[in-house]
């Protein structure tokens, strides 16, 4: 079994809703609440240098991921980093453009995956796992940490089209045209995913989410092909190396199949974006528990609307397991104190 330096810490109110129990207020925490919107992650960022070298600088990522716990007292940190550290740390030429995002140099197919070499990605995980290791060596005992990465289908939607895409097209043909090569590019990510995941509990994470951002863009057949059955092996993996933390799965755009997702997938507790409708939010808090899903543009907006939404979702979701979270990320035009005011609405604080 993985032992990490939390173990001998009692659960934080997080690890207790996903370990079954019912809390009033729920925890809460954002994601991507170490971001743009907050003035000292700009001031950090500003001189980081590049955005990879501040995933990598160990001391910066750890002062990245308190800032919302310091600001908010947010029920859970989540590590700083980025779901392409994975691709970056197998030898992809990975950078990020200001305004335009990601830019990776294109995995065009199976031949191209010989660039990737597993064994190098240790050394660079390790920088990771000191950040890690510094944020739960600093955080509030009652404060969870969260591991994560992305899902092996929307990390290679990235790797195979060279950035973010509308439609993931250039993976789902490569998928399409020859699946048992693109099976390859899946499989090697799964493999790495769990090195990743692992080493992050052992250096004090005490649970873990996998984003499958771009999960919604596959039809049903190939849902259960890309998404599913990767994630499936992949917790599989975990639990034979002795993992046994909670993991939350977070598969955005699945909708009404999200039921299917959890039933085939057996993670701890599911993510719910933005568009997933309160009834299915309903069915799956019958066997689990659920996290989200408010718009994150509800919480640009604030006044009214944002104190109606809040008290709208807490109240359909008394009585059941809810994490209180965002449909998807914070997004940059936040106002600082409209999170304030989440934070104190959920608690019920005088705002």
């Amino acid at each position: 079994m993985i032992t990490k330096p939390s173990d001998a810490l009692p659960p934080s109110r997080l690890e207790r809703v996903l370990a079954g129990e019912i809390l009033s207020p729920p925890p809460v925490w954002l994601m991507r609440q170490a971001g743009r919107y907050l003035p000292e992650y700009r001031e950090v960022r500003a001189r980081a240098g590049s955005f990879l070298d501040l995933c990598y600088d160990p001391k910066l990522a750890a002062e990245v991921t308190l800032q919302p716990i310091n600001r908010f007292g947010f029920d859970a940190a989540i590590l700083f980093s980025d779901i392409l550290v994975v691709p970056h740390a197998l030898g992809q030429e990975v950078g990020f453009t200001e305004g335009e995002g990601p830019r990776l140099d294109p995995i065009a197919g199976e031949a191209a995956l010989g660039r990737l070499d597993l064994s190098q990605a240790t050394k660079r995980y390790e920088r990771v796992y000191e950040t890690v290791a510094r944020v739960r060596s600093t955080l509030p005992r009652e404060t969870a940490l969260i591991g994560f990465c992305g899902a092996p289908w929307t990390v290679a939607t990235y790797m195979v089209a060279g950035r973010g895409s509308p439609d993931q097209a250039a993976a789902r043909l490569w998928a399409y045209r020859d699946p048992a090569g693109f099976a390859r590019l899946i499989d090697l990510l799964v493999e790495s995913s769990v090195e990743y995941l692992a080493g992050q509990v052992a250096a004090g994470a005490g649970v873990l989410q996998i984003f499958d951002s771009w999960a919604g863009s596959l039809p049903d057949s190939e849902l259960d092909r890309w998404v599913i059955r990767p994630t499936v092996d992949l917790l599989a993996r975990l639990r034979s190396r002795g993992v046994t933390v909670p993991v939350i799965g977070f598969a955005r755009g699945v909708g009404a199949r999200a039921p299917s997702y959890l039933a085939a997938t057996g993670v701890d507790a599911i993510g719910c974006d933005t568009a997933m409708s309160r009834s299915t939010m309903l069915e799956l808090a019958r066997t689990t528990a659920v996290q989200g899903n408010l718009d994150p543009l509800v919480l640009v907006a604030g006044g009214d609307r944002l104190d109606r939404d809040v008290r709208s979702l807490l109240a359909a979701m008394t009585g059941k397991r809810h994490v209180f979270n965002l449909g998807h990320g914070i997004v940059p035009e936040t106002p600082t104190e409209h999170v304030a005011r989440l934070v104190a609405l959920i608690r019920g604080e005088r705002v």
